[in-house]
């Protein structure tokens, strides 16, 4: 059975509590912990505590955004090093990471060594994610080195989100066979192809969620699925709630085999 997380992100701007308490109502079998300005995020003996009371902790998510740029060090190879400090003292196996910026030029001259030796050092698999570029006035620029695309370096490990291979006008199954069995963890989400990182509900958009989901289970995927959907506009904690267990529902249903 492929366990399916939920991310703290999904809550937002709840906090990970809240994301916690909704894994456990809803029945997902643990959750992904977005590493940003939330204390509870940062703070990995409180998350022991909230994990220690049923709910665990799949993967953690490096401080990688924009906005969380300072959150443990300044320094981005310090940032990845403490999320995977995180995910070993929390018992995640796995720990998500966005390729370098363009402007990191010395994290990014070393990161597939840096990422490399972090899974040698730890066991913890470290899964680069794919991202998007920013289009505007018909203009595409990539913020990341060398692409958005993890695969043109070369990782043992990935992350695929299909709201970022909608944002990018990427096929995501195509994706994921380049993957191959480097694929490790999945951002269970939706788009329609907007040039932004919409994150809705899976099968509310034009990404091949079912499709994903299913080839998982025939390849014998041994990761985890985690939803990562915007809640931000819920009006209140019951639509919240709704859209979270239609997602899980979703995936449950394309993943069972």
């Amino acid at each position: 059975m492929i366990r399916v997380g939920l991310s703290t992100a999904s809550v937002w701007p709840r906090t990970a509590s809240t994301a916690f308490a909704l894994a456990d109502e809803l029945g997902y079998d643990g959750v992904e912990v977005m590493v940003w300005a939330d204390p509870l995020s940062q703070d990995v003996p409180a998350l022991a505590r909230q994990s220690h009371r049923g709910v665990p902790v799949l993967a953690v998510h490096a401080p990688c955004l924009l906005v969380t740029q300072r959150i443990w060090s300044p320094d981005p190879d310090v940032r990845l090093r403490r999320a995977v400090e995180a995910a070993q003292d929390l018992g995640a196996p796995t720990v998500v990471v966005h390729p370098p910026f363009r402007w990191q030029r010395r994290y990014a001259d070393g990161f597939a060594d840096l990422v490399a030796g972090l899974e040698d050092g730890s066991g913890i698999a470290i899964a680069v994610e794919n991202m998007f570029p920013v289009r505007k006035g018909g203009v595409e620029v990539s913020a990341f080195r060398p692409s958005i695309d993890p695969t043109d370096v070369g990782h043992r490990n990935y992350t695929l989100d299909l709201s970022h291979t909608s944002a990018a006008h990427v096929d995501a199954l195509a994706l994921a066979e380049r993957m191959g069995a480097g694929l490790r963890h999945v951002h269970l989400a939706d788009g329609t192809g907007l040039p932004k990182d919409e994150h809705l509900v899976p099968g509310r958009g034009d990404q091949p969620c079912a499709a994903l989901c299913e080839r998982l289970v025939g390849s014998g995927f041994a990761g985890q699925v985690v939803v990562e959907v915007s809640t931000r506009r819920a009006r209140g904690s019951a639509e919240r709630a709704a859209d979270l267990a239609e997602a899980l529902r979703f995936a449950r249903s394309h993943l069972s085999g």
